[in-house]
């Protein structure tokens, strides 16, 4: 997998993305990691210097604007958002690469817990709600056709990440990659994977906060679209 770069986004997670490394490292997966993190985290800059990842100092904040750092970086066929907190599991990726050789027109996966044999050990019962509720949502406004449209388990051709133009600096990038993705009529999958337990145990989303500016971002988009 050589022609694979993980984009990893990692905020506090110095107890967490060295046992994610070390996972992928121990799979023999030979391919490259891109770790985007703020230059004041020294200690989660510290604990991963002994990898063989490079590490991006983060230029602005949140997760997307990390996201769309790391992804304009990537110089290989593919890509795939990556957790640093040990959620996503690593055997999916040699089984994404398999559908893209199976797939040639086929530009995105996206990995879904709603699917089985898909599941998840961190959902919640409020956040499960969430996720079907503006999953439906956007495929009732944008005929997406995807199960889990909060999930950011999400491999792609690298060239069309890049063609998406992705600005949302937020969280809200989970909503703009797959509309987007379908105003630019690319191909995208659902794959079914399970979300594991986080190691360190602690979200990071307020599901009001982020529940709240995930709608404004569709409605943002479905204006767009009109």
């Amino acid at each position: 997998m050589e022609n694979l770069t993980l984009v990893i986004p990692a905020k506090f997670e110095s107890t967490t993305l060295p046992h994610v490394l070390k996972e992928i490292d121990d799979l023999k997966f030979k391919c490259k990691k891109i770790v985007v993190v703020p230059e004041y985290d020294k200690e989660t800059i510290k604990s991963i210097e002994k990898f063989n990842c490079k590490i991006l100092i983060q230029k602005g904040e949140g997760f997307g604007n990390a996201l769309i750092q790391g992804l304009n970086e990537s110089q290989t066929e593919y890509s795939c958002i990556f957790n640093a907190d040990g959620s996503f599991d690593p055997k999916y990726l040699g089984l994404m690469i398999e559908k893209f050789n199976s797939f040639q027109d086929l530009h995105f996966i996206f990995n879904t817990r709603y699917i089985k044999p898909g599941g998840s050990d961190d959902d919640t019962f409020l956040t499960k709600i969430g996720n079907y509720f503006f999953t439906f949502l956007c495929n009732q406004l944008f005929k997406l056709n995807i199960s889990d449209v909060l999930f950011t388990y999400v491999m792609g051709k690298t060239k069309a990440f890049k063609d998406l133009e992705l600005v949302n600096n937020d969280f809200t990038f989970c909503i703009e990659l797959p509309v987007k993705a379908k105003f630019n009529s690319f191909k995208i999958i659902d794959f079914p994977s399970f979300e594991r337990s986080r190691i360190s145990g602690k979200k990071k989303v307020n599901e009001f906060k982020d529940g709240f500016l995930i709608l404004i971002s569709i409605l943002r988009l479905f204006i767009k679209k009109k």
